[in-house]
C-alpha cells in the first residue's frame, strides 16, 4: 500500500517541488507603501523659518534701540552724528594739478592738497594727514587756486573750535583775541618789562583765557615766604588790570608754590601760602579798579600742579595765574 502511495506522489524531485510550492503559498505576502510628500506642505516641518524669525527679531530691536538713543540725544548730538557721516560734496573740491597737462588727461591727483576739502567741510570720514607734494603746483601753473572754493578758506586750525557758536562764544573769542594781543604789545613795547616779559604765560583752556605770570630765579612775584607783591610785579600787574577792566568776563584766581615747605614747627604750609598769594593778587586787583563782584573764586593749590613736573623745587613752578572765565 504504502508502494502504492509513493508511486502515485511521483518521483522524489515531483515531490520536492510540490512542497515547495505548498509552503510558498503559505507564506504571508508583505506589501511596502512609499509616501513621497508634499515639498509644500512638509516645508512648515523644517527649521527654515526659525532662521527668518530670528533676523526679523534682531532688526526689530536694533531699529527700536536706535529710536530709543535718537529720542534721549540732544540736538548737538545729533548734530555731531549727522555732520560725521555727511560725506563731502565734489563741487567743494578744487584740484590741482601736479603734473602732466591740461588735456582730457590733465594730471589731477587726489592727493594735491588743493583737492582737500577745507577744515570747515572736513568730517571724520575724511580725516587724514596730507600727503606732501615733492614738487607741487607752480604759482603760474594750473587753475587751483583758494578762491575758486565758494565758501573760502578756514582761517582756524582743525583743534580750534569753529564760528558756529553761540553769541556770548563769539564775543568771548573777540574779547580774548583782543585781550591776548593788547596784553603782549604792551610787554614788548615798554622797557620795564624787557626782561620779565617772557614769563608771563597765555593760553586757552575750556574755562577761557589763562594768564599766568610765572617766577624764574631772578624774578619773584611775592618774596620768599609771604604774600607781599614786588614792586616789578605791582606794575606787571597793573597793566594786566587796565585790560581785564573793561570786560564783563568773571575772573578766576589760583595760586601755586613750589615744592619748599616751612619748617615743622610752624603753623604755616605751601597750602595757605598759595591762598594767601592768590587773595592778595585780587586785593591788588580790586584796588585797580575790578569791582569785588567780578571775582567767581580765591584758590590755593600749593604745588599739586607743578609747571615743571620734573623738578618739583624749580622756581618756576610758583606762579599765580588769573583765569578770564568764559561767560
Amino acid at each position: 500500500m504504502a508502494e502504492a502511495d509513493k508511486a502515485a506522489a511521483g518521483t522524489p524531485e515531483e515531490v520536492a517541488a510540490a512542497e515547495a510550492a505548498a509552503a510558498e503559498a503559505l507564506r504571508p505576502i508583505i506589501v511596502v507603501k512609499k509616501i513621497i510628500a508634499d515639498d509644500g506642505h512638509a516645508g512648515a516641518h523644517g527649521g527654515a523659518w526659525k532662521i527668518a524669525l530670528a533676523d526679523m527679531m534682531t532688526a526689530m530691536m536694533a531699529f527700536f534701540l536706535l529710536m530709543w538713543l535718537l529720542g534721549a540725544s540732544t540736538e548737538d548730538k545729533k548734530k555731531s552724528v549727522a555732520d560725521y557721516f555727511r560725506p563731502a560734496s565734489h563741487s567743494q573740491i578744487s584740484m590741482g594739478e601736479l603734473a602732466g597737462s591740461n588735456g582730457l588727461f590733465g594730471g589731477t591727483s587726489i592727493i594735491d592738497p588743493d583737492g582737500f576739502p577745507f577744515s570747515s567741510k572736513q568730517t571724520a570720514m575724511l580725516e587724514r594727514l596730507t600727503p606732501q607734494a615733492q614738487g607741487g603746483p607752480g604759482e603760474s601753473f594750473g587753475s587751483s587756486k583758494e578762491e575758486n572754493n565758494k565758501d573760502g578758506p578756514s582761517e582756524q586750525d582743525p583743534g580750534k573750535e569753529s564760528g558756529t557758536g553761540t553769541p556770548s562764544e563769539k564775543q568771548d573769542k573777540q574779547n580774548f583775541d583782543k585781550l591776548e594781543k593788547e596784553i603782549k604789545q604792551k610787554l614788548s613795547e615798554s622797557k620795564q618789562f624787557e626782561k620779565i616779559k617772557d614769563q608771563v604765560s597765555i593760553t586757552r583752556d575750556k574755562e577761557g583765557l589763562r594768564i599766568e605770570v610765572i617766577d624764574k630765579a631772578d624774578f619773584a612775584m611775592y618774596g620768599s615766604g609771604g604774600a607781599e607783591m614786588g614792586a616789578k610785579a605791582a606794575a606787571l600787574m597793573s597793566e594786566v588790570t587796565k585790560s581785564l577792566k573793561p570786560l564783563p568776563n568773571k575772573l578766576a584766581i589760583r595760586g601755586h608754590t613750589d615744592s619748599t615747605g616751612f619748617p615743622p614747627e610752624s603753623m604755616r604750609n605751601n597750602w595757605s601760602l598759595s591762598t594767601e598769594r592768590a587773595d592778595a593778587t585780587r586785593q591788588f586787583m580790586q584796588s585797580q579798579g575790578i569791582g569785588a563782584n567780578r571775582f567767581s573764586r580765591i584758590e590755593g593749590v600749593a604745588d599739586t600742579n607743578p609747571n615743571v613736573p620734573g623738578n618739583p623745587a624749580d622756581p618756576r613752578n610758583r606762579r599765580v595765574s588769573i583765569t578770564v572765565l568764559n561767560q
